[in-house]
């Protein structure tokens, strides 16, 4: 089971940027979201961050990630092709793990090619989707594998609030998995709610003056809706072809060097 949810603010309560009041197609996406995988909700907050982030008009708002919804889109599709690229079996536990190096203990002989270690190093984080934009959001590590059953899977690690003042409610660190069929229809529905909502909402302000005050192309908000509109097929036929055996070689290079 898989799930991005989601809520937009009223369209008339949207936060504009800057001196100039300015709004555009990403700055309308302003609202809520949480990422359920395999029963974990990975953006809901606690319950007491929830308490100190309710606004104080009385209203209700979902206990989730607050900023604007496309970015996690925007995230996802652009890690979408790598994440759909099966990784080999003998480095799920490279393109898995997080690692520091020390490149003042390593000879200088040793960098003079960089290609496997660049090459390794994007097979990590092609597959990362950090939501460092949060307060102490996760980093999520996604990669496929075709044995026992055709999976896609996923790492979550947070960092802890010295302060206690942001939470979530799922563990600090685990893994979760779904079958690919299932994620990429998560995706998928993910994409067409989003597109759909903002459709809704690019109607709205090209046909009523509910916006008029503030910075705003109409007709650029239009021709960026229809272009967003095909960034998930784009993505899709992205077809990627990992060099795994400079992988393979980088790998050990950075294993051998980590601390």
């Amino acid at each position: 089971m898989m799930r991005f949810q989601f809520e937009l603010v009223p369209v008339d309560e949207v936060e504009p940027w800057g001196e100039n009041r300015n709004l555009h197609w990403f700055g309308l996406t302003e609202g809520w979201y949480c990422l359920d995988v395999g029963g974990v909700d990975l953006l809901r907050y606690s319950e007491q961050t929830t308490a100190r982030r309710s606004p104080t008009d009385g209203r209700t708002v979902p206990p989730w990630a607050e900023y604007y919804v496309v970015r996690l889109w925007e995230d996802m599709l652009q890690a979408l092709p790598y994440i759909l690229e099966p990784v080999p079996n003998d480095l799920v536990d490279f393109v898995t793990a997080g690692w520091s190096i020390d490149f003042d203990d390593i000879d200088d002989a040793e960098l003079l090619d960089n290609t496997q270690i660049d090459a390794a190093i994007d097979a990590y984080s092609d597959r990362s989707v950090d939501t460092g934009y949060l307060r102490f959001g996760p980093e999520l590590q996604w990669w496929r594998t075709l044995e026992p059953v055709d999976t896609v899977n996923v790492d979550w690690r947070f960092n802890v609030d010295p302060d206690g003042d942001v939470a979530f409610t799922a563990p600090l660190s685990g893994r979760a998995s779904v079958s690919t069929d299932k994620f990429v229809s998560a995706i998928t529905d993910f994409d067409y709610r989003l597109l759909e909502a903002m459709q809704v909402r690019v109607d709205t302000i090209a046909a009523t003056d509910v916006l008029s005050g503030f910075d705003l192309d109409i007709p650029g908000l239009i021709r960026e809706q229809a272009e967003r509109r095909t960034w998930l097929s784009q993505a899709m036929a992205h077809q990627v072809n990992t060099d795994w055996d400079a992988v393979r070689a980088g790998a050990s290079f950075l294993t051998r060097h980590s601390r």
